[in-house]
């Protein structure tokens, strides 16, 4: 990959994306429970991120084509065109529906970490973070939530960074967790790292973003150094929250369910200001996905139901958005946990991860479309073992949906 000035972009928003409140738990689960064991599968993860993100920016900013509108394309029978459009509309749509309850929540519960007093107040804290995050997303220009989505990462990456450097975990410990091993118990929580990290919907986003951010293939080599950098700091942030959980709760016997809980944890033993900082960065985690998971299904409505062109209509990306947003706010004022949705979402990803990294490592060889920009052979290596791998995540996914994998 071709190295060139780094400004912040679209990678940041894959970022944005994929730390989450369930990154931030699971991540906080593998620190307390694991201690610094499984730094290697969040090192894994985005790496994977990094290729399959880079592929996604290759294709839309050389063939002008969103990666949805990209896939359909592949798809010589109309039927199964409409098929795969309603798999995919179904499966990420209805997923990210689910999630963005519980991204709301999570950017609520870090208020109330910061101020427990605010606890009364939830309906209307609700509503204010989804009428902020529908308000970028509706009636902002998508430069502007691509700069607040940037502010937010590099706000989330300063908050948890400074609560890692209050707890001062063991450095040499820190390095071993390098080392790829699966402690008694863990084999399920290393694969939830890697499948918090790995989000199918972010390769829609990141294409979709890039293609409007350059006009042309000749800023490929940027948006690949803003992929590289971008989500190698998602990685970055993943990694400190899991250090920060192992530093302050491995081996201290302490029920924990949420990274809220380790804020209160850290109180007596860091000071209120530890806590302040990792309550900060729990709401910019569910803020900024709570922007993301709308804006992303948007772009898939939009990219299968509008025409190709400068002149595509943007209703239904607004009616996507709108969606998703109305949809998790309503589960959030219900405290509603939608277990039957995240159910079928579950599978649903399960199965299209595995999917869409095959499509999207078939587009990589397509010459018509990408010409010289075709995988060589070393990129063909690396989609065949993300491929593999991805398909067992998504087995696991699915079995663990269907109560046949604890």
């Amino acid at each position: 990959m071709k190295l060139t000035r780094y400004r912040p972009g679209p990678g940041m928003m894959v970022s944005a994306a994929f730390i989450g409140p369930g990154t931030v738990t699971a991540c906080t689960l593998a620190g307390a429970n694991f201690g610094f064991a499984l730094i290697w599968a969040l090192v894994f993860a985005t790496i994977t991120t990094i290729i399959l993100q880079s592929i996604a920016v290759r294709v839309a900013l050389v063939s002008r084509m969103g990666l949805a509108e990209a896939m359909m394309q592949t798809i010589a029978s109309p039927p199964l065109r409409w098929l795969a459009a309603l798999l995919l509309i179904a499966a990420l749509a209805l997923g990210n529906a689910a999630y963005e309850a519980g991204n709301i929540s999570g950017a609520l519960l870090g208020v109330e970490a910061l101020d427990s007093n605010l606890s009364n107040n939830r309906p209307i804290i609700i509503l204010a973070i989804a009428l902020l995050a529908g308000g970028l997303i509706l009636f902002s220009k998508p430069r502007w939530v691509e700069r607040i989505l940037i502010a937010m990462v590099l706000f989330m990456c300063l908050s948890f960074l400074l609560t890692f450097l209050i707890t001062r975990p063991d450095l040499a410990a820190i390095m071993g967790g390098f080392i790829p091993t699966i402690p008694d118990g863990g084999l399920l929580t290393a694969i939830a790292l890697i499948g918090t990290t790995i989000v199918p919907y972010n390769l829609f986003l990141h294409a979709a973003s890039a293609r409007e951010r350059w006009t042309t293939s000749d800023g490929l080599a940027e948006a690949q150094t803003d992929s590289a950098v971008s989500i190698g700091i998602g990685g970055l942030i993943s990694i400190t929250i899991l250090a920060t959980a192992a530093a302050s709760l491995f081996g201290s016997n302490k029920e924990i369910t949420s990274a809220v809980d380790m804020a209160e944890q850290l109180n007596p033993l860091f000071g209120s200001f530890a806590s302040a900082t990792l309550g900060a960065g729990f709401f910019a985690a569910g803020l900024t996905s709570a922007i993301t998971a709308p804006l992303a299904t948007g772009y898939i409505v939009q990219e299968i139901f509008a025409k190709s062109g400068s002149d595509r209509s943007r209703l239904p990306f607004n009616i996507g958005a709108l969606a998703v947003i109305l949809s998790g706010t309503l589960g959030a004022l219900l405290n509603y946990k939608p277990v039957e949705i995240i159910f079928v979402a579950q599978i649903a990803n399960g199965l299209l991860l595995p999917i869409i990294a095959f499509f999207l490592i078939r587009l990589a060889n397509d010459s018509a479309l990408l010409g010289n920009h075709v995988n060589g052979w070393k990129g063909n290596i690396a989609g065949a073992a993300i491929l593999i791998i991805t398909s067992m995540l998504g087995i696991r996914l699915i079995a663990r949906a269907l109560g046949w994998w604890p």
